[in-house]
């Protein structure tokens, strides 16, 4: 995952509550990049109230079990459901 400087036209854009999805998404992958033992590069994350899906790939098993467990241990999450697969980049 890439961060930029949040910009909206050229200016600093409003920040929402943290309760807004959005917000919440935000928390996630940001806690999903720096993860220690997880490329969450293809890994994405949406939100549905205190829902959250993850989804893309990853690697290895264990960085689907270390992005869940990241994502749950983020404030203001209840449910994680986890959709995140195994690349099959590099096989064959």
């Amino acid at each position: 995952m890439i961060f930029k400087k949040r910009t909206f036209f050229g200016e600093e854009p409003e920040r929402v509550s943290a309760e807004h999805p959005a917000e919440l998404e935000r928390r996630v992958a940001h806690w999903l990049a720096v993860s220690p033992g997880l490329d969450a590069i293809d890994v994405t994350v949406t939100c549905t109230g205190d829902t959250v899906l993850l989804g893309g790939t990853v690697a290895t098993e264990e960085e689907i079990v270390r992005a869940e467990e990241a994502a749950k241990a983020v404030e203001g999450v209840a449910e994680v459901i986890n959709r995140i697969g195994i690349s099959k980049a590099g096989t064959g």
